[in-house]
C-alpha cells in the first residue's frame, strides 16, 4: 500500500477556538472556519510563525488575496471569508498534497531517497526544539535512535525547518548530492525579527497579514523537483521569488522523511535526512513588508536586549512608514475600532547552535501611533537610563568594598552588587502596562509618570537588597552609602535624567 497523508484533511495545525479550547485543524477546516478560531499556536514561536507562513502561502496560491491597499482595507473591515481557499484546496490533485508521495513528497526532496537506508537518522534531527545542534548532541545517540512520531508532528517539524532553520553544517554526508548539501543556510525566519499583526480571530490575522499584490501570485513550492533549484556541486546563485506564493513557501531545507506504520495503524515517520535547501534572495520589497528597520538594517533578535526594549523601533515604524505602504502604512488606514496586536518573534542562534526563541506582543490602535511611539520611546529611555545608573552604583560599591581587587576577580566581585538584571525583569510588565494604558487612551504624561515612579522605586529597592551582603563595618557602610547616594544623584540629574524619572517630576 502506497503511504498517504494529506494535511488538507488531516488535523495538523494546533489552534484555539474563540471559546479558548484547543483544537487540531487540517488546512481546509482552517480556512473554512477561520473566524471560529483565535489563531494557531505551535509548541514554540517558530512553529506558530511557520503555520502562519503556510496559510499565507496557500491563500496566495489559491489566488485569494487583495490586489490593492484599498481592497486590503475592505477585506479587513468587511471580514471577507476564506471559504474559496478551502474550495480551491478540495479541487487540488491528491498527489500534490501527499506528504509521503514516492516521487513528489510534499515540501520534501525525493532526490535523497536512494540514501535513506544507509544515512537516515532519527526523527529528532528535524525537530528544532529537540535537536539544538544539527551536528550532534553528546555522542549523536539522539540522531540515530529518535522515536518514530506521527505524520502530523513530522509535517509541522518540516514546515518549521523550512521557515526557521538555523545555519551551520548538517548531519548528512556532503558526497550524496554535492559538497554543499551539508552547508545549511539560515532560513528566512531566523534572519531578523518578524512582525505579525494579530486580530481577534485566525481569519482576522490572515486578512491583516496578506499584503496586497497586483499580479500573478507566483509558484507554490509543493516539492523540490517541481522547478529548477540550486545545485549542491557549485556555488549557489540566489533566485528571486516569483511572487508571494513562492516567498511564503520557500523550501529552506532539503528534507526527506521515511514513512512507517505506527502501532495504531496510522502512518508516521521513523527516519529522516536533512541538508541544505533552496537559496532565495530576500531583498525584494515584498519580503520586507513587516521588517522593523533600525539604522538602515532590519532589526534582529539580541541575547543582550529583550524585544520589549526595542519596542520604540517598532512604534517608530508605525509612524515613519519609511517603506511606503507596508504593513504599518496599511494598519494606519484602518478605523480606530480595529485594534491589532503586533506579535514579534526572533531566533537567537549562531551557526550550528540554537539558543532560544524570543517573542513579545505590543498593542496597536490606528490613530494612536504617535502616542504609542512617545510612550515606548520615553519608557525605553527610562528603563535604559536606570539600568546604567544601577551599574554605576554597583561600581561605586565595588570600588570601596574591594580596594585591592585583582583584575581577574573584578567581574565576579562586581556582579555581587549589580541589580540591572532584576531591574529589567521587573520593568517588562510595567512597560507593557504603560503601552496598554496608552492604547486605551490614557494621557501619555500621566502613564509615564506612574511608570517612572514604579521603575525608580524598584531600582532603589533592588540596589538596597544587593548591598545587604556588605559586612557591618565602616567600610561596608561607606560602600553602601556611596552607592545609594550615587544612584539618587544620577536619577535626579537635571541635565541627563529623563524628566519623568526625577523626583521633582514624579512627585
Amino acid at each position: 500500500m502506497v503511504p498517504y497523508w494529506d494535511p488538507r484533511t488531516q488535523p495538523c495545525l494546533a489552534a484555539l477556538t474563540t471559546a479558548g479550547l484547543s483544537a487540531r485543524l487540517g488546512l481546509i477546516e482552517a480556512f473554512e472556519r477561520a473566524d471560529d478560531y483565535q489563531g494557531v499556536a505551535g509548541r514554540h514561536p517558530g512553529e506558530t510563525l511557520a503555520m502562519l507562513e503556510l496559510l499565507k502561502a496557500v491563500s496566495y496560491a489559491a489566488d485569494v488575496y487583495p490586489e490593492t491597499s484599498n481592497e486590503w482595507r475592505t477585506w479587513v473591515t468587511g471580514r471577507r471569508p476564506f471559504t474559496d481557499v478551502a474550495d480551491w484546496l478540495r479541487r487540488q490533485p491528491d498527489e500534490q498534497w501527499n506528504f509521503f508521495h514516492p516521487e513528489r513528497p510534499l515540501f520534501q526532496n525525493a532526490l535523497l531517497a536512494p540514501f535513506m537506508s544507509q544515512h537516515g537518522v532519527g526523527t529528532s534531527q528535524i525537530v528544532m526544539q529537540h535537536v539544538g545542534d544539527y551536528v550532534q548532541l553528546f555522542d549523536r545517540h539522539h540522531l540515530h535512535h529518535g522515536e518514530p512520531f506521527a505524520a502530523a508532528d513530522a509535517f509541522v517539524a518540516v514546515i518549521t525547518q523550512h521557515v526557521c532553520g538555523n545555519g551551520g553544517r548538517g548531519m548528512i554526508p556532503g558526497n550524496l548530492l554535492g559538497a554543499a548539501l551539508n552547508n545549511q543556510a539560515m532560513c528566512r525566519g531566523g534572519q531578523r525579527v518578524h512582525v505579525t499583526a494579530l486580530g481577534r480571530t485566525l481569519g482576522d490575522t490572515l486578512r491583516l497579514s496578506l499584503h496586497p499584490h497586483d499580479g500573478d501570485p507566483g509558484s507554490f513550492n509543493y516539492t523540490w523537483t517541481d522547478r529548477p533549484r540550486r545545485s549542491f556541486t557549485a556555488k549557489p546563485a540566489a533566485r528571486f521569488p516569483d511572487g508571494p506564493a513562492d516567498l511564503h513557501s520557500i523550501l529552506g531545507r532539503s528534507i526527506l522523511t521515511r514513512p512507517a506504520r505506527l502501532p495504531d495503524g496510522s502512518w508516521g515517520v521513523d527516519r529522516v535526512l536533512m541538508g541544505a535547501g533552496d537559496i532565495v534572495d530576500l531583498t525584494h520589497v515584498s519580503a520586507f513588508q513587516d521588517a522593523v528597520m533600525e539604522k538602515g538594517a532590519p532589526l534582529k533578535a539580541s541575547s543582550a536586549r529583550a524585544l520589549w526594549r526595542e519596542a520604540h523601533s517598532l512604534y517608530a515604524a508605525t509612524t515613519r512608514r519609511e517603506k511606503g505602504m507596508d504593513l504599518y502604512g496599511r494598519l494606519a488606514t484602518l478605523p480606530e475600532n480595529h485594534r491589532a496586536t503586533l506579535w514579534t518573534v526572533g531566533l537567537l542562534a549562531r551557526p550550528g547552535k540554537l539558543i532560544a526563541w524570543v517573542n513579545d506582543a505590543f498593542p496597536y490602535i490606528p490613530g494612536r501611533e504617535t502616542a504609542l511611539r512617545q510612550a515606548s520611546e520615553e519608557g525605553c529611555a527610562i528603563a535604559e537610563y536606570v539600568g546604567t545608573a544601577l551599574d554605576d552604583a554597583a561600581y561605586a560599591a565595588w570600588r570601596i568594598a574591594y580596594p585591592n581587587s585583582k583584575p581577574a576577580d573584578k567581574q565576579q566581585q562586581l556582579a555581587r552588587f549589580k541589580a540591572a538584571g532584576e531591574h529589567f525583569a521587573a520593568t517588562e510588565p510595567l512597560f507593557h502596562e504603560l503601552l496598554d494604558e496608552t492604547a486605551e487612551g490614557a494621557p501619555v504624561p500621566e502613564a509615564l509618570t506612574t511608570y517612572a515612579t514604579e521603575v525608580r522605586s524598584n531600582a532603589e529597592r533592588f540596589l538596597t537588597e544587593r548591598l545587604r551582603s556588605l559586612p557591618p563595618s565602616s567600610q561596608g557602610h561607606k560602600a553602601s552609602t556611596e552607592a545609594r547616594e550615587l544612584l539618587e544623584s544620577i536619577l535626579n540629574n537635571p541635565r541627563k535624567a529623563p524628566a519623568y524619572l526625577r523626583k521633582e517630576q514624579a512627585a
